[in-house]
């Protein structure tokens, strides 16, 4: 890591600190995102299936095992050779944001449930950009076996570990595509619109704001986008910066290392830092 990179992270990690002012709820105004930073964002119980996915996380950080591993994010198209354990350490999202995506997902099935009051439910419609191992893949799978997860990647000897991963948990409501995504997303077809899609693929700011503008045009209204390491660099701030001002959004929540994107019509237009419980 560059040292100004370095400098950047600290800098921006104190001023989150600093200024994350509705981490209890306090000043959100919708009743709705008011009850999910309560009871998502906040809630300390566990699921049983996260110390499954939890196990083979700790066996991934501590496989020697050397893959081809082909960049197609920042060091675009190149190969090198790179132990498991490595790209485990630098590529996952650590357990208590992996956790918030289980839960958020867990809360809009839940809430989907309701709305449709019928047992023809049929799942939430998820997209990822950015495979990797599988770990944040399976999280956002588990909640419900019928939620549908699409989940893009460039590495196909990543994504045939991740099948690895998948298989073991039991996991069969997750399709993989391989291959750029700057080719594979702009040609995808939803079967229906999405409602949960989480972007941690390229990060540049262009790319980044790129599959933000295309997922937007198939969110359904109640929808949420997580955009991971909002504040990874200062291009992906600018990023960040970019899709709050972005017409269609509504409301926004950063957590710092990720941020939540809101599009239902009925919330007030507001920008909300947070901080996640330790």
């Amino acid at each position: 890591m560059l040292r100004k990179d370095y400098l950047y992270r600290i800098k921006s990690c104190l001023c989150h600190y600093f200024t994350a002012r509705h981490s209890r709820g306090g000043g959100i105004h919708s009743p709705y995102l008011f009850e999910w930073v309560r009871f998502v964002a906040r809630d300390t119980h566990r699921f049983y299936v996260w110390d499954e996915i939890e196990q083979l996380r700790n066996q991934l950080l501590h496989d020697s095992t050397e893959i081809v591993f082909t960049d197609l994010g920042v060091g675009k198209g190149r190969q090198t050779h790179r132990k498991i354990s490595d790209i485990a350490h630098s590529s996952l999202a650590s357990p208590r944001y992996a956790q918030l995506l289980f839960r958020l997902t867990n809360w809009l099935t839940t809430k989907k449930h309701e709305i449709a009051n019928d047992a023809q439910h049929s799942g939430l419609q998820i997209v990822e950009l950015g495979t990797s191992l599988g770990i944040t893949t399976s999280y956002l799978a588990a909640c419900d076996s019928n939620n549908h997860v699409v989940t893009f990647d460039g590495c196909p000897s990543v994504v045939s570990k991740a099948k690895e991963i998948w298989s073991r948990l039991g996991l069969q409501n997750i399709e993989s595509v391989v291959g750029d995504i700057d080719d594979t997303l702009f040609i995808y077809a939803p079967a229906r619109e999405i409602d949960v899609a989480f972007i941690d693929a390229n990060h540049t700011c262009e790319a980044t704001y790129r599959y933000f503008h295309f997922l937007v045009e198939h969110m359904h209204v109640k929808g949420v986008i997580v955009v991971d390491d909002i504040h990874y660099s200062n291009e992906m701030q600018t990023a960040w910066k970019k899709i709050c001002a972005h017409p269609r959004v509504t409301c926004t929540m950063d957590f710092y290392q990720m941020g939540l994107v809101f599009f239902d019509p009925h919330y007030l237009r507001a920008h909300y830092r947070l901080r996640l419980p330790i």
